[in-house]
């Protein structure tokens, strides 16, 4: 059975821990089939919706999911779509918690 990302909670990183790499990135990524991994340092996703207003309303729900798990992406908002992308600042690459809140992301479309 597959890890539930998004029945987890993200952990604030206090820094001094390396970023996932290689195997361990792979691994982790397939669970969240449609995020795309950049240069092993962020994840991606583009949603797209019939007009402004949904994809207003979704990027919404994603907000407060971040100040909820106190982990925010960067989201940029268009006509019809949002794309949200994910990494840990404080250390400049990805965490555990990136894919926590990519899963969490993926379940306000269910």
């Amino acid at each position: 059975m597959p890890e539930d990302l998004a029945s987890q909670n993200c952990v604030p990183c206090r820094g001094g821990v390396p970023p996932m790499k290689g195997v361990e990135l792979r691994r982790i990524q397939q669970l969240v089939p449609q995020w795309t991994v950049v240069n092993e340092h962020h994840i991606t996703r583009t949603f797209t919706f019939p007009d402004f207003k949904q994809a207003l309303a979704f990027v919404n729900r994603v907000g407060e999911i971040a100040e909820h798990q106190g982990h925010h992406p960067d989201i940029l908002l268009a006509w019809g779509k949002a794309e949200v992308t994910l990494w840990t600042h404080k250390i400049d690459g990805l965490t555990h918690s990136d894919f926590i809140m990519a899963a969490k992301i993926d379940q306000l479309l269910k």
